[in-house]
């Protein structure tokens, strides 16, 4: 069984975040879901990322690759949106990950906003709709082909729609269908990693 770090969205730690670290708990593996808001959640994304920008998004990534320094190495990554942040960083550059789960977002590994190549034998998965104008409209799924593209054991989901947290079972946003599709890859993954 995996050990995962899943890391929230914008809208903090949601109940619907919580019920799907739920779900992949009832498969046998161990999932830790830090709440980097300190309890508060927002109404909205803008609400959200307002929030993240007071902090400062280097300070918020931080916080969360921080919470990884009491947590064995050999961790899945996970993230919903701001979450990848941390979780693509941590599977990035610290040594031992056994994979990443990227939802609805997605950084470049090259360039200026890159930690820099990904690590070789740490297999990827990125999900988000092929419609949403946050990941397909922001560059987020350009970085997830240029990561496909380089990476050997990478792969793209794209779902039909237009919604950005889509998995999230407490927003208006969630589409039940997409979101039981991934977690059935989601499950797969963590049973072969």
């Amino acid at each position: 069984m995996a050990e995962v770090l899943l890391f929230h969205h914008a809208q903090g730690l949601t109940p619907g975040v919580r019920a799907f670290a739920d779900g992949i708990r009832a498969a046998g593996h161990t999932v830790h879901v830090p709440d980097l808001f300190g309890g508060r959640t927002f109404p909205s994304i803008d609400e959200g990322l307002a929030y993240i920008g007071e902090i400062g998004f280097d300070d918020m990534r931080e916080r969360g690759v921080r919470i990884a320094d009491d947590l064995p190495p050999a961790l899945v990554y996970a993230g919903f949106s701001f979450g990848v942040l941390p979780a693509q960083k941590l599977a990035q550059t610290r040594p031992g990950a056994r994979g990443a789960l990227l939802f609805h977002s997605c950084l470049p590994i090259s360039g200026e906003w890159a930690f820099g190549p990904w690590p070789e034998g740490v297999p990827v998965e990125i999900h988000g709709m092929d419609n949403d104008p946050i990941f397909a409209g922001e560059g987020d799924i350009d970085a997830a082909r240029e990561i496909v593209g380089k990476v050997e054991d990478a792969e793209l989901f794209l779902y039909p729609g237009d919604r950005h947290y889509f998995a999230d079972s407490s927003l208006p946003s969630y589409d039940a269908d997409a979101a039981a599709l991934l977690t059935a890859r989601v499950l797969e993954f963590l049973a072969r990693v």
